[in-house]
């Protein structure tokens, strides 16, 4: 039995507290009523904030069902959640949120012979094709978010995406589905015959039965009929997610003798948004895998009107999808790390570009269908550059395109492209007129422009005014652009929502969109289904003014919180944090690949996402009176488990830098509350160290002998299973200044190596082979005059002692960083830190010199790679036998730099096969991985990916590993040794050579 988490009401009304105790006794799963879980479930990805109730985190459908119970006795609401990337505020409410990604999350069976597949509400739709693609099978609707967005949400939603045009919406795969009703009971949809529909109606008097004569009476009613035919959406519109799907819940044949449609209450249930039904069991169409080559015609065009004309040509060639991307989103990507280089087809500066994709069993195949179109468009004088991609290239274009919405939060400042009417969807042949009269009007009435992106080939753009939110006048537009839209989609009898839903948003207006007749119809429907107003209360009808419960307050004044570093780019730490939207591509896992968040990972709890953190670290700044808001032990808690590992930095689209603003709290916390005695043992790394290299035997015998490092262990904090690197006889600033250069050293050229703290007194014997190995190539290699780099300092939180130690690297190097001259480092927490922290923590005054030498401070590996590029440095030089390397890369080196360097470094013997290994983060992240509260999160982030897949390398496979901290994770979850590329390349080189 679970007890209600942490402090046992926190905020929650009074009323409820003695009750949610006594529900939390009951349940299987966790209920949760303090502050900081209901702050992090408070928003989603849309524009609103509430704080609701309580969480609950059911594991069973037992905890369902009684939750439910709850809910009918206590008249609150009940709020399904899954990836919470609702663009709407569907989950957003005053209500408990029930949160089933946790543990609802199998796939239950799949029939490859019938081609359907059972799979519980939490199952992601990337992972369940995964599961899929061996039968030859997947599931089509592929939305923007399908790397986290799961199969319940999608259902809630009707989501489709991308390739609707082929594939269609949920709603069109959706078979049965198994729940409860708002009063507990369990029951099935399905098709029903039209006896089976019969015998449903004619059952005993159970809100099952009613449901069904509700059906049956409103749908057989030829007013109402007439009137949905005549309000509704064209249904030459597919893409339509306008109230509840009664007009096409009324084409089966129960009701139209003509009609070769069963009747299945799925339709229905498909977008409503969790407010008739609690799923907990969904089975699905599948189909069969496409053609096996795809290509990308990724044509350019000097406006968007052009390419909406271009569209309609491209869409009667059979394609599986036909994307629009506006030189808004485009000038996203340039500020992205993630997807600038995912710009490389982009030619000029074109105003948009519509992505088709054409699909066939050979590139000659596809490519005739890409002539063809290109021909047709050419004719019609529409675009000016058409490259067709294929293989690799065309994910990096997907990526690209499914990042628009998060691309979208990266623009810095209060006003930003808001979600008010980006999902309305229009006949294909209406689209261009539709979009020029939407830009003219919001143009002419409120002087906005507007971003355009997505699915043209659907008659659907998502169209954004960019908006400021947090002021009264910015508030006044979010309504008035609303209903301006309202009335010309109206106009055009298009769909207020094509794939994100009416929730908050858009259910104000959905009587003006299908009339107050049928508005009628919907609310009745509700009523029955959910006569106490339990389920998502407040969606689709009932719905609260659309511009109320918004994240920003009209009129509130921007808290400004003095930092230590330089958050200006950002408007301050606050904007920092605000850059997150709620997008969700933090709740990556293992099998979608990736480094952020592995935290999260791990556990799969919200609160270790980099969206948790941001929103936690947005509302206590934005909301708190103190004059430290940093003195806040909630948000010291959803920190506690990011391990500053910066795949946010790169891989959020917004780039949200959560290392850097972890970091900045820590410190202010540190402020109020003292330094920790571990903290400060661990930043104050290398005067630890400089004393034990003094007796390197003594530290060896300690931490040596099992029982005592144990009992050290303990003592300082650390995990006493954690074992702790030894101590090598010298240090490398003692081997450099003892050493005699090889002969070919300064053949070549000059280069400086930094000699960092790990590397000095740890790993000299890596700083020894990259100098020996440089030497040899015919470099002349310094150690110049420098201090440590900050980087324990830094992850600890203790900025001020970080900013004095980066000042005094600033100011001895400007010495020996003259011209040209590059700095190598074989840490790439500490070299890269020249690159990142470097540049928004030093002294203002030597800016200019951290950002002139930024560039110039490389990984060995880059070092490499740059070198071989100006044919300084040859495969000749190396060994040709063969041998295989299997790479995990550093977390910062993924972020900031990239794998592409240690590849072709480890790739330059001619017979070298290098592979990467998908790991994301080792779990480590500095001293992470000691720490007795974080080394079983640690171990299990080793075993998500990268102890299974070196566990299962044959003994003569290479390990390669830039990182110290990963290199040790590896020793300890696999007592495998790995090399740092520097050592292998030693081993490598040919004597002789040069």
């Amino acid at each position: 039995m679970a007890s209600a988490t942490s402090s046992p009401a926190g905020n929650t009304d009074h009323h409820f507290a003695a009750s949610f105790q006594q529900l939390a006794t009951k349940l299987q799963g966790t209920l949760h009523v303090d502050d900081t879980w209901r702050r992090l479930y408070a928003t989603d990805a849309s524009a609103y904030q509430q704080m609701p109730l309580a969480v609950a985190i059911p594991e069973t459908k037992e905890d369902i069902r009684l939750l439910i119970e709850f809910a009918g006795e206590q008249q609150v609401g009940l709020i399904p959640r899954t990836a919470g990337t609702s663009l709407a505020g569907q989950v957003v409410g005053g209500g408990i949120v029930v949160d089933v990604s946790r543990h609802f999350t199998r796939i239950l069976k799949i029939d490859a012979e019938q081609r359907t597949v059972w799979v519980e509400p939490g199952v992601i739709r990337n992972e369940l094709n995964h599961a899929l693609k061996p039968h030859g099978l997947l599931f089509g609707p592929e939305t923007s978010t399908q790397t986290r967005a799961m199969i319940g949400g999608m259902v809630g939603n009707n989501s489709c995406g991308s390739n609707s045009i082929k594939y269609g919406s949920t709603r069109d795969h959706l078979l049965e589905i198994e729940g409860f009703l708002a009063d507990g009971s369990p029951v099935t949809f399905g098709k029903l015959t039209a006896e089976e529909f019969d015998a449903k109606c004619n059952g005993p008097d159970t809100l099952e039965t009613r449901i069904y004569q509700q059906a049956r009476d409103l749908l057989s009613d030829e007013a109402n009929r007439a009137e949905i035919t005549k309000e509704f959406p064209k249904p030459s519109i597919p893409r339509r997610n306008t109230g509840y799907a009664i007009d096409l819940l009324m084409d089966a044949d129960v009701f139209d003798p003509s009609s070769d449609k069963p009747f299945n209450f799925c339709k229905l249930i498909a977008g409503s948004e969790g407010t008739l039904f609690f799923a907990t069991r969904i089975k699905l169409n599948c189909l069969p895998l496409p053609p096996p080559v795809s290509g990308l015609l990724c044509a350019h065009f000097e406006t968007v009107d052009q390419s909406l004309r271009a569209t309609q040509i491209a869409v009667q060639h059979d394609c599986y999808a036909c994307e629009l991307i506006d030189h808004f989103i485009l000038e996203c990507t340039e500020r992205s790390r993630e997807h600038r280089a995912n710009r490389f087809f982009v030619q000029g500066k074109p105003g948009a570009i519509i992505v088709v994709d054409i699909r066939g069993n050979t590139e000659a195949e596809v490519q005739a269908v890409c002539d063809q179109i290109v021909a047709e468009m050419q004719a019609a004088g529409l675009g000016y550059a058409y490259p067709v991609l294929f293989g690799e290239d065309t994910e990096r274009i997907w990526d690209l395109r499914k990042a628009g919405l998060g691309l979208l939060g990266n623009i810095p400042g209060d006003a930003k492209p808001a979600p008010v009417v980006e999902d309305t969807c229009v006949d294909v042949a209406d689209l261009p007129e539709y979009i020029a009269e939407f830009n003219r009007r919001l143009n002419e009435r409120f002087g906005l422009q507007c971003v355009h992106y997505a699915h043209a080939g659907s008659g659907e753009i998502h169209l954004r005014p960019v908006i400021n939110l947090k002021t009264p006048e910015g508030n006044r537009q979010f309504r008035e652009v609303a209903q301006t839209i309202a009335e010309l989609v109206k106009q055009y009898r298009g769909s207020l929502s094509g794939e994100h839903g009416d929730g908050r948003l858009r259910g104000e207006f959905l009587k003006q969109m299908i009339g107050e007749h049928n508005y009628g119809l919907v609310c009745q429907i509700k009523e029955v289904w959910d006569p106490k107003r339990i389920f998502n209360p407040n969606k689709i009808v009932d719905t609260p003014p659309m511009n109320s419960s918004l994240r920003y307050t009209p009129g509130q004044k921007p808290r400004e919180v003095k930092t230590l570093f330089d958050f200006s780019e950002n408007s301050g730490m606050l904007g920092a944090a605000e850059m997150c939207n709620g997008s969700g591509d933090c709740r990556k896992t293992e099998i979608t690949g990736g480094t952020m968040c592995p935290s999260y990972m791990a556990t799969r709890d919200e609160m270790h996402t980099t969206r948790a953190r941001a929103n936690m670290l947005r509302q206590v700044i934005s909301e708190s009176d103190q004059a430290n808001p940093f003195d806040h032990e909630g948000l010291k808690e959803v920190l506690d488990l990011c391990l500053s590992c910066k795949g946010c930095k790169k891989e959020c689209p917004s780039s949200v830098d959560m290392a850097k603003l972890k970091a900045e709290t820590q410190q202010h916390y540190y402020d109020k509350h003292g330094m920790p005695g571990r903290s400060k043992l661990i930043a104050d790394f290398t005067s630890k160290q400089k004393l034990a290299a003094k007796v390197p035997w003594l530290w060896n015998f300690m931490f040596g002998t099992p029982f005592l490092r144990k009992l050290l262990n303990r003592f300082t904090g650390f995990h006493p299973d954690r074992t702790i690197p030894l101590l090598p006889k010298q240090t490398l600033a003692t081997w450099y200044a003892a050493h005699k250069p090889h002969v070919n050293a300064g053949k070549v050229g000059k280069v400086l190596f930094f000699n960092d703290e790990f590397t000095n007194y740890h790993d000299p014997h890596i700083g020894i082979a990259a100098i020996e190995l440089l030497e040899k190539l015919g470099y002349e290699v310094i150690v110049p005059e420098h201090g440590e780099s900050g980087r324990t300092w830094l992850s600890k939180g203790l900025l001020r002692e970080a900013k004095d130690r980066i000042d005094h690297n600033l100011t001895v190097l400007q010495k020996s960083m003259t011209e040209d001259i590059r700095m190598i480092g074989v840490e790439p927490s500490t070299i890269l830190t020249f690159r990142d922290e470097t540049l928004d923590l030093s002294e203002p005054a030597l800016r200019p010199f951290a950002q002139e030498i930024a560039p110039r401070c490389l990984m060995f590996e880059e070092f490499i790679q740059q070198e071989v590029q100006a044919g300084r440095i040859k495969a000749e030089s190396f060994t040709e036998e063969p041998a295989t390397v299997h790479l995990h890369g550093h977390c910062f080196q993924k972020a900031l730099a990239g794998q592409s360097a240690s590849i072709a470094a480890l790739g330059l013997p001619r017979n070298y096969q290098v592979k990467t290994i998908p790991s994301g983060c080792c779990g480590m992240a500095g001293s992470f991985g000691y720490e007795a509260e974080h080394y079983q999160v640690s171990m299990r982030i080793g075993e998500l990916v990268l102890f299974p897949r070196v566990r299962n390398l044959s003994s003569e496979t290479l390990i390669a590993a830039p990182g110290t901290s990963c290199r040790h994770q590896i020793h300890d979850g696999t007592s495998r040794k790995a090399y740092h590329p520097a050592e292998i390349l030693l081993k490598a080189y040919r004597n002789g050579s040069q």
